[in-house]
């Protein structure tokens, strides 16, 4: 094993006691309406208008490939956005927009945060959606930048 809990279920319902973090990847477009991202606005508004304020004064931040935002949205859960796409698929779109050494930036802020907030880490796998990444790619980022710095991770599995 290396670390990290597997559990079917829904990542934006985190099943652990204490500070939680719910950690997605985003795209460095601030388009913001498919895949998991959907579900964290279902369950909270806060994400997506942070996301989208970022986004639009990026000129004034550190929005951008490899960057992390945090989001409390409950009193022991937060959302942390992280940039780790490049643009998004399209029809006409060859390559796929994951980008790993952006989600490998993204998540030592994420083990920083955590470590600060003593939170426990929940996702789904990340990178892995419409971003086209691959999880064997992924998996040993998360190990490496998280379970090796003694973060609780817990990856979600929807369905089934």
């Amino acid at each position: 094993m290396n670390g990290i809990t597997y559990v079917r279920g829904d990542a934006t319902a985190p099943q652990a006691k204490g500070v939680k973090i719910v950690a997605h990847v985003c795209n460095d477009l601030g388009g913001w309406g498919k895949g998991f991202v959907l579900a964290v606005s279902r369950r909270w508004s806060e994400p997506e208008a942070a996301y989208r304020r970022w986004h639009r004064d990026r000129a004034r931040n550190d929005f951008g490939l490899g960057a992390a935002q945090f989001v409390q949205v409950e009193p022991y859960v937060w959302v942390a956005n992280l940039v780790g796409q490049r643009g998004m698929r399209t029809g006409r779109s060859s390559g796929v927009p994951v980008r790993y050494e952006a989600i490998d930036a993204a998540l030592g802020l994420l083990a920083d945060r955590a470590g600060e907030l003593g939170a426990s880490v929940h996702m789904p796998r990340i990178g892995c959606g419409l971003a086209g990444g691959s999880w064997e790619r992924v998996e040993p980022l998360v190990v490496g930048r998280l379970v090796e710095r003694g973060i609780p991770v817990t990856v979600y599995d929807f369905g089934g």
